[in-house]
């Protein structure tokens, strides 16, 4: 295709010949349909709050140019790259996660953003891929150690620094800082991403009940000492008038089976229609056939990722590729069942879809290294 050979011995022709090309395609048509989305719903948004109706796309050039800078960048990086600026990234957002407790920014009750040139954003996110690198680090590191079972030999829990008392530590204070902004629905995904490489990594099964205990506990936590979760939870299945919920699920039903088009008026008044509720945007425009075409497309790239994991040949690599499967797939179920109301709204984005700005970013972040690791796990081993 275009002509190209591996004769030619260019860095660009190399990552072209090797990158998962079908995978980075999926990618691309979906910041297509988030960018086409976001002019269709952005615009009627922006009306409501009395912008311009390209506030939207002008706010989102920033954020769009650097997500595919960096989805392409680091798509061209090797593994030992990777790990180094992933260390970097993990050590700057514990260090802007701790900032929020110095000199915290409110928006909508949570404390958990921070401002820089203009640009607010939450260090939960950005975390988010670098968090996933470290931990499948660590995770064939003590493989290397100790061998195949890393979770019930002694000597992987005694006092030390090549042990798991470092990680755990740094983890637990990380989560619980998230947890206490608060951000539940946050805390509560990284746990599950966690939960997942660990049991890719060959968790005993024999203890998923004591997991189970930690985040009913964890549940129970939020609920007793948390008046805005426990106000959500007594309500999860109530609509309420007018509340983001009910615009959601009638915007949801407006849109039938075959969209709404210009007839559609319930997300010009629907909350976060670029955002949380962008799903509800699109099945209200495109119908219940392009809203479900929507999650096909999204599962081919889960089924891509799990499709890799299963066949990679460096445990890093395929731990790496558990933990953005779960991270991915989990950020979809949490904001496809805001739109439908099955959960509370949690301010999870849609992947890719959602404006979300330094979500955006994340996500391409991720996608870029998990296509570098794809390709050199395909042609270097």
């Amino acid at each position: 295709m275009f002509g190209i050979t591996h004769s030619e011995e260019s860095i660009l022709n190399s990552w072209y010949l090797e990158i998962d090309r079908k995978l980075l395609a999926m990618i691309l048509l979906l910041i297509v349909i988030g960018a086409i989305t976001m002019v269709t719903a952005g615009s009627a948004e922006a009306a409501r709050m009395g912008y311009p109706w390209f506030y939207f796309i002008k706010k989102a050039f920033v954020p769009y140019s650097i997500g595919l800078l960096c989805l392409f960048g680091f798509s061209m990086f090797n593994k030992r790259q990777i790990i180094r600026i992933s260390v970097v990234g993990l050590i700057i957002g514990i260090v802007a996660l701790l900032f929020t407790f110095v000199h915290p920014i409110r928006i909508n009750g949570s404390l958990r953003w921070v401002s820089v040139g203009g640009l607010r954003f939450m260090p939960a996110d950005i975390l988010k891929p670098f968090f996933i690198i470290i931990t499948a680090w660590f995770l064939s590191y003590m493989h290397k150690i100790y061998g195949a079972d890393i979770f019930l030999n002694k000597n992987a829990w005694k006092a030390g620094w090549k042990t798991w008392w470092p990680y755990l530590i740094v983890f637990l204070i990380c989560a619980g800082l998230v947890f206490k902004h608060p951000d539940v629905g946050t805390a509560a995904l990284y746990f599950g991403v966690l939960f997942v490489m660990l049991f890719v990594a060959g968790f005993p099964w024999k203890f998923v009940p004591v997991m189970f205990g930690v985040v009913a506990a964890l549940a129970a936590t939020a609920i007793t000492f948390m008046p805005h979760i426990r106000s959500r939870a007594a309500h999860i299945f109530d609509i309420v008038p007018r509340t983001q919920a009910w615009y959601s699920v009638n915007s949801i039903k407006h849109g039938g089976l075959f969209g709404s088009g210009d007839e559609a008026f319930v997300k010009d008044v629907l909350p976060e229609s670029t955002n949380d509720f962008v799903y509800a945007s699109i099945a209200e425009d495109w119908g219940a056939i392009g809203a479900c075409a929507l999650v096909i497309l999204l599962f081919f790239v889960l089924n891509n990722l799990i499709k890799h994991a299963t066949t990679a040949r460096d445990d890093f690599v395929v731990y790496a590729l558990a933990g953005a499967t779960a991270l991915f797939g989990g950020q979809i179920c949490f904001n496809l069942m805001t739109a439908l109301h099955l959960v509370v709204d949690k301010g999870m984005t849609l992947p890719f879809i959602s404006y979300g700005g330094v979500s955006f970013i994340t996500f391409c972040i991720l996608f870029g290294m998990v296509l570098a690791l794809v390709r050199e796990d395909t042609w270097n081993n």
